[in-house]
């Protein structure tokens, strides 16, 4: 074993004999959320070098081609960003011609202007590919069931979020 390798090795032990440390190669939030951060991080690279948008301009683009005339709080429900993130990303969107607004009943819509749903067209073609590179490694059964869990893990977020009583923190040495 490598120095590296001893060293990580005593050091998750002496984790271990301290108290419980989580197995990061099994603790389903992180694995969802390395993944996530990752396949952003990836995709926002490539869409800021050939379309000049970032990942969160994207996923409102997107939302918005499902959902026109909607409002950034609509938006901010359904992707789950936060609400100053989305502000500023419309505002972006917005300035490049991309989004639209329009007030009706002292609410704010959006919808893709004509260049937006455009832009749109071009980027959710390398969403796609991205995505089938991704779930490559699946096979065609699989992937419906994967599909279907995330589904299900979605749906679960309700109860994960409710309140939770956080145990007192341990006295150390007494």
């Amino acid at each position: 074993m490598t120095q590296a390798g001893q060293n990580e090795t005593g050091a998750r032990a002496a984790a271990e004999r301290a108290g419980q440390v989580l197995d990061i190669d099994h603790y389903v939030p992180g694995l969802l959320t390395f993944l996530a951060n990752k396949l952003s991080r990836g995709a926002s690279a490539l869409y800021r070098r050939h379309f000049q948008i970032g990942i969160n301009d994207w996923r409102i683009m997107s939302q918005l081609a499902l959902d026109p005339w909607t409002t950034a709080a609509g938006v901010c429900a359904v992707i789950g960003i936060d609400k100053s993130v989305a502000s500023r990303s419309l505002g972006l969107l917005e300035r490049r011609g991309l989004v639209v607004a329009r007030e009706e009943q002292r609410r704010r819509l959006m919808a893709l202007t004509e260049a937006g749903r455009t832009l749109h067209d071009r980027i959710i073609l390398v969403a796609l590919e991205r995505e089938r590179r991704l779930l490559a490694c699946l096979s065609e059964a699989e992937r419906p069931v994967l599909v279907g869990m995330l589904q299900r893990l979605n749906r679960q977020l309700p109860e994960v979020n409710k309140r939770l009583d956080v145990p007192a923190a341990p006295v150390r040495g007494a």
